[in-house]
């Protein structure tokens, strides 16, 4: 009994020691700041009527010319597409299409005979357009290497190349991947008057892919070598960075729909003349139900033909003059007494703190 007695009393005593105060509980309060607490000085407008109407009417009378011009620049452009997957297949290939695709041996030169609508100016733009053909799928996009693409010194670098990494014991391919495998190989020769014209294909791909994402001293190695054939082949004695073809190509679509640039024709093409086209219809893309069209096409200073840019414009700022005008007659015909600005929290209380 001693024994526990003089243990309650030492407990006691040390309780005794550190009196337990309501100052010591931590608080989970934070610390009051201004800059937490949004008590800073801020712009606070209050949207009058007159404010709104002006808002609508500034954005209606900036818009609706700016949708003029660019449709008008539109409209200027001259464009030629033609469809030819379909039209350059023999009549006596047109229930086994795949068969004439994969058979060395048919002849697949394929002419065509285009009519200028109105003067085109050089330069002239030729495109390739292919449908249904899914560059963004997610296996096909990070099918590539871009180390290897680069420098000399990631040849080995095929880790995400698969199946088109390796060819055996001969080593790397270079480039690898499934997007360098699949390169569009169609080719196109113009004449207007069995007077050919040159197909310029310098200067077709970004400036900044040729110089910081495809190698000098990167050159094609055992590409198209296996026994399945996937598109275009590479000239092994000229580096990647001067393979503009390859280049444009690479830099893969969004849209299942796309167009990349072939080339530029540098003479002006006049109206009604009749263009001679001589297609190598290489590419498969009847396995999948593409669609392959040529296009030929001037440019303006928003670039090619699109008429959405400027009627959505027009767009735009037709509907914020016609709520501009609505909320006129609202305001004139229905006239609403606006509220005292004094009585705003932020008027009343111009610090923002409560009490």
């Amino acid at each position: 009994m001693a024994e526990r007695g003089e243990t309650s009393s030492a407990v006691g005593n040390d309780a005794a020691q550190v009196p337990f105060t309501s100052a010591q509980k931590i608080s989970k309060r934070p610390k009051y700041s201004r800059f937490t607490q949004q008590e800073l000085p801020a712009c606070k407008p209050i949207l009058t009527p007159g404010w709104v109407i002006t808002a609508f009417i500034l954005v209606g009378v900036v818009f609706i010319p700016i949708g003029l011009a660019s449709l008008l620049a539109s409209k200027r452009v001259v464009e030629i597409v033609d469809r030819y997957d379909e039209d350059c297949i023999p009549q006596s290939f047109k229930n086994k299409t795949l068969g004439y695709m994969q058979d060395d041996k048919t002849n697949k030169t394929c002419t065509r005979s285009l009519v200028v609508p109105k003067l085109m100016k050089s330069p002239i733009y030729v495109y390739y357009q292919l449908s249904n053909f899914y560059q963004n799928h997610r296996r096909y996009v990070k099918s590539r290497s871009d180390q290897q693409l680069r420098s000399k010194d990631g040849e080995w670098k095929t880790t995400n190349c698969e199946p088109e990494s390796l060819v055996g014991d001969k080593g790397p391919i270079v480039p690898c991947g499934l997007i360098a495998w699949s390169l569009f190989n169609d080719t196109y020769k113009f004449s207007v008057n069995d007077t050919r014209l040159d197909v310029n294909k310098n200067n077709i791909a970004w400036d900044s892919d040729r110089k910081h994402k495809f190698g000098s001293d990167v050159y094609p190695k055992n590409f198209q070598s296996g026994g399945l054939i996937g598109g275009a082949k590479l000239n092994s004695s000229i580096p990647l960075s001067e393979q503009e073809d390859l280049i444009v190509w690479m830099r893969t679509a969004a849209l299942p729909t796309f167009r990349k640039l072939y080339g530029k024709i540098e003479h002006d093409l006049e109206a009604n003349k009749t263009i001679t086209v001589t297609i190598q219809n290489n590419y498969n893309t009847y396995d999948f139900e593409g669609k392959k069209h040529l296009v030929l096409s001037t440019a303006s200073w928003i670039g090619g033909k699109n008429d959405f840019l400027g009627v959505a414009y027009l767009a735009v700022g037709g509907i914020c003059l016609f709520s501009a005008i609505a909320f006129i007659l609202v305001y004139v015909l229905v006239p609403r007494p606006l509220g005292d600005p004094s009585y705003l929290s932020w008027n009343r209380n111009p610090a923002g703190r409560w009490k």
